[in-house]
């Protein structure tokens, strides 16, 4: 079966979506709580600018930078966790079929895609220093960074691997038996997973053009999850593109800012923030399609979907 029918095998009631949704949003607001916690008790020992609580870059300041990442990560866990639990319990759907058209899910697609992308980001990063090694200021710590290392593996595939689940899972699959063809989730998936970046702290500094490389990531993820009839190779590609990056370099105008090897210190352009990956999408595209044969581009990414006859789901 398809990836995208297997949303039939779920319960389809319309209310089973909003709750789903809710009891997902429920899970963000109760592991968010930590984080206001802490940020209301530096409130009341006088340590916060009341007039900046809503600067998300300010708030990064207030803390140790590994602090940080378990705040910023743990709404993601309880995301992942009860979406899950939404899925199972609500839609009655297994944990497979929101995974992949596969019988069992293809840990090798996800290890490649996750090696694969992250050699590029590597480079990427090792290019920057030889051709201006100016831009980049050596900022290793031993300590923190074995922290992050350890924080890093464990917390950012669980944020990645949420969101996936979330845009190129649930509501690809969910959009689809509304909308009974892949365009239009495809499409809706990928523009919402990019304007649900705008808040980041990057489009602060380099303006929403930047918007355009959030969207055309959404479109890439979207593209590979329906060409591959699943979320695997998505799910290691968005593990390695945050977690080697918060490795690797940060920047003070960054989401992640980690104990990472290096330090970004260049003024930031927009073009050769997406430009290279703009690149770079086509050319991981074009490696997995040969590696996996994909073909019936046409069809897979904006064919109609039926009911398959055999699934009775109780409607």
């Amino acid at each position: 079966m398809k990836y995208l029918e297997k949303g039939f095998k779920a319960k389809t009631d319309w209310w089973r979506y909003i709750g789903t949704l809710l009891f997902t949003f429920l899970g963000i607001a109760i592991f968010s709580f930590p984080h206001g916690a802490a940020v209301a008790a530096k409130t009341a020992l006088g340590e916060v600018d009341t007039t900046r609580v809503e600067d998300i870059s300010y708030l990064m300041t207030l803390f140790d930078s590994n602090v940080n990442l378990i705040y910023m990560m743990l709404p993601f866990v309880g995301g992942l966790i009860f979406l899950m639990l939404g899925v199972k319990f609500i839609h009655k759907q297994s944990i497979t079929d929101i995974t992949t058209s596969r019988d069992k899910i293809d840990w090798k697609r996800v290890i490649f895609s996750f090696v694969l992308w992250g050699i590029l980001v590597a480079v990427f990063v090792v290019i920057q220093y030889l051709l201006a090694p100016e831009s980049l200021e050596f900022n290793f710590k031993l300590k923190p960074f074995l922290i992050l290392c350890f924080l890093g593996i464990i917390l950012v595939p669980i944020q990645t691997s949420f969101e996936e689940y979330l845009f190129r899972g649930y509501l690809m699959q969910s959009l689809a038996v509304l909308a009974k063809n892949k365009w239009f989730p495809l499409f809706f998936t990928s523009i919402v997973f990019g304007v649900m970046h705008i808040s980041n702290p990057e489009i602060e500094k380099l303006g929403y053009g930047l918007l355009v490389y959030y969207i055309a990531t959404g479109f890439f993820l979207g593209i590979i999850t329906l060409m591959d009839e699943g979320l695997e190779l998505g799910l290691g590609f968005h593990a390695a593109n945050n977690l080697i990056s918060a490795l690797l370099v940060t920047a003070d105008w960054q989401v992640f800012q980690t104990y990472s090897v290096f330090k970004d210190v260049s003024e930031p352009n927009l073009i050769i923030a997406i430009v290279p990956s703009l690149v770079l999408f086509p050319l991981v595209i074009f490696i997995f399609s040969k590696k996996y044969n994909w073909s019936d581009w046409k069809g897979k990414l904006g064919g109609i979907i039926t009911k398959p006859t055999q699934i009775n789901n109780g409607e």
